[in-house]
Formats: structure tokens, C-alpha cells, sequence
């Protein structure tokens, strides 16, 4: 609870697939953070894991939604997403669930007043078709619900990867994903650049091409 003292907020959750762990651990992990400070927003778990409690707990997307919502959850973390392309998921992110998965878990959270963010992991094997097709995809779901609180592109750090031969993202291809992302999703509230992924310079640039929020400063 000291670090409650630093005026956080917003505790982010985000972790693998644990195949022995009870649901009750993470009913019971939402819960003992609430009773730290109730100002507290819980922003726990991506549709990934929520489709991965829901297969394992043999409940429906639903039930694994309505009692972690129970026990405190405010939103769901928009991680996960990657980009939709199955080709593009076939060679990045193989065995995680589809993209189509990924839009149905969150449109059923939407629909059970949890929001979410959404985000798009970009600068790999995908094309700049493929990326267009994601951001369709991301803006047709908003229409449908209202409830993404904002956009949130991510360039592909590809050290420790078996993708590392590709490299970093140019500097310039991420102003465009920025500029475009804001004038393209135009239901979208909000477009959040995470600082420790651009490092603080260029998160200071990319204010200028439609980012309004910065995130980032993680524990």
C-alpha cells in the first residue's frame, strides 16, 4: 500500500496462462487490491486470458466477466490484439487466439458495461494492408459498443525474438501509424503512446500527430 502514497490510480494487471492456478486466485487478487484504496480503477486481464479462464474454468465468456466484474474489475487491458491478419498470427503469435476471438471476448465485456483499450502490435511481418484491415476491424467494433476508452499502437521490440533480424521501427512509420490511427478512428476518444516503448524524446514528438495521452511509467 506505500505506493498508493505516489498517487497511483490505476492498477494494470497482465500475465500469462497459468494452468494450475483457481479462478478464486484471481477473484481473490482484484478484491485484496480494492481494499487498498477505493479510488482505485482495476484494469486486469486481456481477452486473452478472459478466453483462457472461460476454457480451463469451463464457464462462458460471460460468467468469467460478470464474477471478476464482482469481485472489482473496472476494465479490461487491450493487449492481445497483435494484428488480426491470420497470416500475420501464424507467424508472430501462433496458438494465441484468433483476432475474430479476440474482437468477440471484448464486444461481450463491452456489452456488460466493462470498456477496454485496444491496441495493435505493428512493425513485424505485417502489411500496411493488413494493418488498415485491423484498425476497420477495431472501428466497426466501436461503433457497435462505445466502450474502447482509446487507442494504443505498439512497435514491435524484436530482441529476444525469434524475429529479431527484422529490426526496430523507423521513426517515421510511427509518426504515420500515430497520424493515421487518430484521423482513421475517429470514434475513438483518445490515442495513447506508451513512452518506455518510443523512449521520452519521441514520445514528446509523437504529441504533435494526434497522441493526447502518455502512458507507460510501470512498477
Amino acid at each position: 500500500a506505500a505506493g498508493l502514497k505516489e498517487g497511483i490510480t490505476e492498477v494494470h494487471i497482465v500475465g500469462g496462462l497459468h494452468p494450475k492456478l483457481p479462478f478464486s486466485y484471481y477473484t481473490t487478487l482484484i478484491r485484496e487490491i480494492r481494499q487498498l484504496d477505493p479510488i482505485l480503477h482495476v484494469k486486469a486481464f486481456t481477452a486473452v486470458e478472459i478466453d483462457f479462464f472461460a476454457r480451463i474454468f469451463k464457464m462462458s465468456i460471460e460468467k468469467a466477466l460478470q464474477d471478476l466484474r464482482e469481485a472489482g474489475l473496472d476494465s479490461l487491458p487491450g493487449g492481445g490484439a497483435e494484428v488480426f491478419s491470420p497470416r500475420v498470427r501464424e507467424l508472430v503469435c501462433k496458438g494465441k487466439i484468433s483476432g475474430e476471438r479476440w474482437c468477440e471476448v471484448i464486444e461481450i465485456a463491452h456489452r456488460l458495461g466493462i470498456s477496454s483499450t485496444a491496441t495493435m502490435l505493428y512493425g513485424h511481418v505485417e502489411t500496411i494492408e493488413e494493418r488498415i484491415d485491423h484498425l476497420q476491424q477495431l472501428r466497426d467494433l466501436q461503433d457497435r459498443t462505445g466502450k474502447f476508452t482509446c487507442f494504443v499502437p505498439l512497435p514491435f521490440h524484436p530482441e529476444n525474438t525469434p524475429l529479431s533480424h527484422l529490426g526496430y521501427t523507423h521513426g517515421v512509420d510511427d509518426v504515420k501509424i500515430y497520424a493515421v490511427s487518430r484521423l482513421f478512428l475517429d470514434n475513438f476518444m483518445h490515442l495513447k503512446g506508451l513512452w518506455n516503448y518510443l523512449d521520452e524524446k519521441f514520445a514528446q514528438v509523437i504529441l504533435h500527430f494526434g497522441v493526447d495521452d502518455l502512458g507507460g511509467t510501470f512498477v
